[in-house]
């Protein structure tokens, strides 16, 4: 990233996104990551589509699994791109030529973090075309698709935050998407619960304080089961205490 031109401090944060912006959809890697998580998803709702057994409920599950999926991966990718945001300067030489600028580091980090965000918003709309794909028959795509942008706004904030926070304590780009990589392996762990152990109380609890998988039990609770958002509401109470609660750190350490 260039040095920002000597601006008001207070206009830094806009000039800073837009900076990010251009390195990561003009001259970095968010089209191919894009182009990667569109291959996913095709691929996914291939394998759903072919099966010619599908019902009404497993029409449900069908988009309920592609909307997991859309949720799950474009979640990585925010946090991929969040983890690289402050360790990545460190390592291309270019982060003391950042903190020199007139721009606050509050303002480098908001630069950053909203750019990351952007990566959330793109693969977001490339699901839409698939959920509707699968779920035009059964009436379930504006309930999928409002639920799911809902669910993916509150995990990618989450993730983003997170990310910035590695980002900044790792000395090392590779050490921080390592840890990135194995913190959201572990956050998807819960999941993986046979079904007997998540109706237990310690699986009940494990499943809604992590937050991606309460998240995602979210969405099959209401897609599929047909429950109304009120009633599992409580299901994502963990991804927005997390969220708030990284990008609460995020800001006391830039301040």
């Amino acid at each position: 990233m260039s040095v920002i031109a000597a601006r008001p401090v207070k206009r830094a944060w806009p000039l800073v996104t837009e900076q990010e912006l251009r390195d990561l959809w003009l001259a970095g890697r968010g089209l191919p990551l894009i182009f990667a998580y569109s291959l996913l998803l095709s691929v996914i709702t291939y394998l759903v589509a072919t099966n010619t057994a599908l019902n009404f409920l497993e029409q449900r599950e069908s988009v309920n699994l592609t909307l997991r999926v859309a949720v799950a991966a474009g979640s990585l990718l925010v946090l991929l791109g969040a983890a690289d945001a402050i360790s990545g300067e460190r390592e291309r030489g270019t982060l003391e030529s950042l903190l020199l600028s007139p721009a606050t580091r509050l303002s480098l980090v908001v630069g950053k973090g909203i750019a990351a965000l952007t990566i959330w918003v793109a693969a977001f709309l490339v699901a839409i075309p698939y959920i509707w794909f699968l779920g035009r028959g059964v009436g379930v795509v504006g309930l999928a698709i409002g639920n799911g942008l809902l669910v993916g706004v509150l995990l990618a904030l989450f993730l983003v935050g997170l990310g910035l926070l590695m980002s900044a304590l790792s000395s090392s780009n590779r050490f921080s998407l390592s840890v990135a990589l194995f913190v959201l392996l572990a956050l998807f762990a819960p999941t993986q619960l046979p079904s007997g152990a998540q109706k237990s109380w310690v699986g009940d609890l494990l499943l809604r304080i992590d937050p991606i998988s309460s998240g995602l039990h979210y969405l099959g609770k209401v897609i599929v089961d047909g429950h109304s958002v009120g009633q599992e509401l409580s299901w994502l109470i963990g991804p927005a205490v997390a969220a708030a609660a990284c990008l609460g750190n995020v800001v006391v350490r830039s301040g």
